[in-house]
């Protein structure tokens, strides 16, 4: 186990790394910054047709063996610390910040959308919102069922993604048919391979050669964008995170730390990336005169990766507690039972 985690931390940091790199991207796109279309366009799809179903497959990976000890109702309540929280926490942070600031930034945020977060997630943060929907609706499903049934339940799941775009995009179901089945992947994956197996140099290789012609296919003959859901971008997917387990567990042999850092420090990033990047802009654009979109795409994926960083060091240093998680559950477990004593 302490191997496999090791690689997925390898793993968190390349699809971090690109999350902010696609933020940065279309934020510079929104504000005006030129650069050429067909660059925006193509570098903007490839990233997201697999960033975002890669940390979903990474969540699942460990979720069959944290149900089976903790059962159905801890492990939800774990999740409330550990995602509800810092959804609710920094989704209210950075939109109050972005509302005050919508005349100096390309957003358009009002006080009213800060405040919608329970009903209609904003920004980065619909992952965390989509992870802990995902997280109850697997525990339900495997309260009922024995694990023996994840093929089947990961077929439908699959069926459910093709058929996406087909689908009302309404309240949770949009999250839950584009993205339930790549946690699904994640469950069989721990179940039927092992990292290890894909960490040689020839598999590097292959799957990355494979990664740029699917690629390729996906956008040039076929003329698809990320957005196009079927079984392409499944596919596509499911090759793009192959490359990603591959490279992750060939780099992981090398133990580079400062990957494992950007790794462990994957959820901080995707929390505070947006102020991060947005304020680069701002600072490159409004007081510099900067308006090269390559310096502006360099600085904000940096300062995107390491401002977050250092905000994770100082918070270690100085013992900061609840910036991105908090003990809710037990919070709230003690409250009821000082309640129910009182009664």
């Amino acid at each position: 186990m302490e191997n496999r985690s090791h690689w997925v931390d390898y793993a968190k940091a390349i699809g971090i790394v690109l999350v902010v790199y696609g933020h940065v991207l279309k934020g510079l796109h929104s504000a005006g910054i030129k650069m050429p279309e067909a660059f925006y366009e193509l570098s903007y799809s490839i990233v997201y047709t697999f960033h975002m179903p890669l940390f979903f497959f990474l969540s699942g990976l460990f979720f069959y063996s944290s149900f089976s000890k903790r059962g159905a109702k801890k492990l939800v309540f774990s999740k409330i610390d550990t995602i509800v929280y810092p959804y609710i926490v920094w989704s209210v942070f950075q939109g109050l910040i972005e509302a005050f600031l919508s005349d100096y930034t390309n957003g358009n945020v009002a006080y009213s959308d800060v405040f919608s977060l329970l009903w209609a997630p904003r920004a980065q943060f619909w992952f965390l919102y989509a992870l802990f929907l995902i997280f109850v609706l697997s525990s339900a499903i495997f309260s009922l069922v024995s694990k023996r049934f994840a093929v089947l339940v990961t077929a439908l799941a699959a069926l459910a993604y093709i058929a996406s775009s087909a689908l009302p995009d309404f309240f949770i179901i949009g999250f839950l048919s584009r993205n339930f089945v790549f946690f699904l992947l994640g469950i069989l994956f721990t179940e039927y391979c092992k990292a290890e197996q894909f960490s040689s140099l020839y598999y590097v290789s292959g799957l990355t050669l494979l990664f740029l012609c699917g690629q390729y296919v996906f956008h040039f003959p076929l003329g698809l964008y990320y957005e196009n859901k079927g079984v392409a971008s499944l596919c596509l997917a499911l090759v793009s995170i192959l490359t990603v387990v591959s490279i992750s567990s060939f780099l992981s042999v090398r133990h580079y730390r400062f990957f494992v850092f950007i790794g462990t420090s994957s959820m901080a990033i995707y929390l505070m990336h947006i102020l991060a990047g947005s304020g680069v802009r701002v600072i490159l654009k409004s007081l510099m005169g900067i308006d090269s979109f390559a310096v502006h795409i360099v600085a904000g994926t940096l300062l995107g990766v390491l401002a977050p960083l250092l905000a994770v060091f100082i918070i270690n240093k100085f013992n900061i507690p609840y910036v991105f998680s908090a003990p809710v559950s037990r919070w709230v477990s003690g409250l009821l039972g000082k309640t129910t004593a009182r009664t």
